[in-house]
């Protein structure tokens, strides 16, 4: 019985060893850092990385606040962020993506800004089909949406959207399921989806295709960087896997999400 006991103590105890990472924010960054911490911990046996979702918003706010140790944000830091350090992981693009049905495979920045202020509200103004424009767009506090106001030059206000939706995945199953939808996701979300079935396809913007390819060039207009925030100092074991995750041995991982690893040279 005491052999027991002293068993089941020393089980719990091993349990409770494990050392815990924890990462918040951007879903574009998440099924990244998911496909990354799993290829670390079969390494490191005693660690334990979760990663939750939520926006670069969240990301930058838990970093602050110590709920996490590792914020996700798709996009480089503000200068009233200085407290925060960036460790910059990769570059994505932004893809305006459209039912593959639909034939209209190029728009430029001015179709883009009459479609989402309403100006334009029929895909037969642009040599489609005669159905309505289902305009989606990013909640507040998503980087892919600061991006994308950037680039438009619109505000918020200037938004005329059917639907709003948070991450890439419920952008992609909207424009998946509604024909005459647009949508703007991760590319290398976009490109997964599509290879996997799903029922949409990246337009070129101003006849540059949203390719990684094209983003690592320089040649692709809506490019933003992808980071891992914390505090300054972080602990031992953050640095550690931070110093990993940038290394020439996770290049394959990056490059697997359609993304474009930082230096682009590495690996």
């Amino acid at each position: 019985m005491i052999l027991a006991v002293a068993l089941a103590a020393a089980a719990c105890s091993r349990s409770t060893d494990r050392t815990r990472i924890v990462l918040t924010g951007s879903s574009t960054i998440a099924p990244i850092a998911e496909d990354l911490a799993r290829r670390y911990e079969s390494t490191h046996p005693n660690l334990r990385i979760d990663v939750q979702t939520g926006g670069s918003t969240r990301g930058i706010l838990d970093t602050r606040k110590g709920l996490n140790d590792i914020g996700m944000v798709s996009r480089a830091l503000h200068p009233d962020e200085h407290d925060l350090h960036a460790t910059e992981i990769a570059l994505d693009g932004l893809a305006v993506i459209v039912h593959r049905s639909n034939p209209v495979r190029n728009l430029s920045l001015t179709d883009l800004r009459r479609i989402y202020t309403g100006a334009m509200t029929r895909w037969s103004e642009l040599g489609g089909k005669d159905l309505p424009i289902t305009v989606v767009h990013k909640a507040a506090g998503r980087a892919t949406q600061e991006l994308f106001l950037k680039y438009t030059g619109l505000a918020d206000e200037q938004i005329r959207a059917q639907v709003i939706i948070g991450d890439n995945v419920q952008g992609i199953r909207t424009v998946a399921a509604t024909p005459g939808a647009i949508a703007y996701v991760s590319i290398g979300s976009a490109q997964w989806e599509a290879a996997h079935g799903a029922a949409i396809t990246a337009t070129a913007i101003d006849g540059v295709p949203a390719t990684p390819a094209a983003v690592a060039t320089g040649r692709y207009p809506l490019v933003r960087h992808l980071n891992l925030v914390t505090r300054p100092s972080p602990p031992p074991h953050v640095r550690a896997f931070l110093e990993w995750a940038t290394s020439p041995e996770t290049a394959p991982i990056f490059r697997s999400h359609g993304v474009v690893p930082v230096p682009a040279a590495r690996g």
